[in-house]
């Protein structure tokens, strides 16, 4: 049986300050399962979803929660063959299915987990798993977005957006995406062939010059607020929106009618055939991830208020947590 593992665990639902540091016992490991030491985690907008108890029903408390793992495999069931004690990995623990990953060990089944890729951190691969999955799932799988296509990415400086961008590119399409005018210059970096400074100028209209009146193919929604009932407004005919946001408020669709839109709504189930093929996009040097901040395990709460509070500080992309280590490295807060 293995040591006791120190883990942040969710005591009760509420502010950042829910999380309790504690030493706790780790899961015994079937079968068809390994046991991970984990390097690196990272906060993701659905833990802190869960920590305020939006899903209350689906996580019994105290829980341990957390959506992103890379590590090393430790122990190997006796009916695992993929993977051997030592194999650097990387994957997202199965969602409102047991423990998750603010710990220093993790026990998962097998078919969630992919080998991480060589050229990128731990960190780097912790900050790639639940996003990297939504967005193929939601890109690839569900848009469908083929080379030579123009995609709206709303958010595209967030952790979200700026591996949309690039998977985007890889693909072969034409990007724009929102972001403030300080990060346009960031998201150019990343691929974006245009984008619109939300705060100052309305992005239907901005579309509509940018593509002539055509419009574009896909709308990938990171953001939520009404951007349902405004995106089908920059669409072409038969254009597809792709959203990863819960709808707090209904809202009036009547505009997706004209475009004979389709709507794809991306609650992203884990496999490792999305980790692979973002693998191979990572070896090739298409895809990179994009930390913004890095804290230890120890100060969880801080990384969930920084990521909820994300608009007061220069922030792009993730909110990485250096499990095994003390790595801090904070942006700069916005005066």
């Amino acid at each position: 049986m293995a040591d006791p593992m120190k883990a942040v665990v969710l005591a009760r639902f509420g502010g950042a300050d829910a999380f309790e540091l504690r030493d706790v016992s780790v899961p015994q490991v079937e079968p068809r399962q390994v046991r991970v030491r984990v390097h690196a985690t990272a906060v993701n907008p659905l833990d802190y979803q869960i920590r305020r108890g939006d899903y209350a029903d689906d996580v019994p408390l105290p829980a341990i929660i957390g959506h992103d793992i890379s590590g090393v495999i430790e122990e190997v069931g006796s009916h695992v063959t993929e993977f051997r004690a030592g194999d650097a990995v990387y994957y997202t623990p199965r969602i409102f299915g047991g423990p998750g990953s603010y710990a220093e060990q993790h026990v998962a089944d097998v078919d969630l987990v992919g080998r991480k890729p060589e050229n990128l951190s731990h960190l780097e691969a912790a900050s790639l798993t639940l996003v990297g999955g939504t967005v193929w799932e939601a890109l690839v799988t569900r848009a469908q977005l083929t080379v030579g296509e123009t995609i709206l990415i709303h958010g595209g400086a967030g952790g979200v957006g700026t591996i949309a961008i690039q998977i985007a590119k890889a693909i072969g399409a034409r990007v724009i995406t929102t972001a403030k005018a300080g990060d346009h210059e960031f998201v150019g970096s990343l691929g974006a062939d245009a984008a619109i400074d939300f705060t100052s100028t309305d992005y239907v209209d901005a579309v509509a010059e940018m593509t002539r009146g055509k419009g574009v193919d896909v709308v990938f929604d990171t953001i939520g607020g009404d951007t349902l009932t405004r995106s089908p407004l920059t669409l072409a005919d038969f254009g597809r929106v792709v959203s990863i946001v819960d709808i707090a408020q209904p809202q009036n669709l009547i505009e997706a009618w004209g475009r004979n839109a389709a709507y794809h709504f991306v609650f992203a189930r884990q496999s490792r055939g999305k980790l692979d093929g973002l693998t191979t996009l990572v070896e090739r040097s298409l895809v990179k991830p994009v930390i913004g901040a890095t804290l230890p395990l120890a100060r969880m709460g801080e990384a969930h208020e920084l990521l909820e509070n994300r608009r007061s500080y220069a922030l792009r992309g993730k909110v990485a947590i250096d499990v095994a280590g003390e790595t801090v490295a904070l942006p700069p807060r916005i005066s």
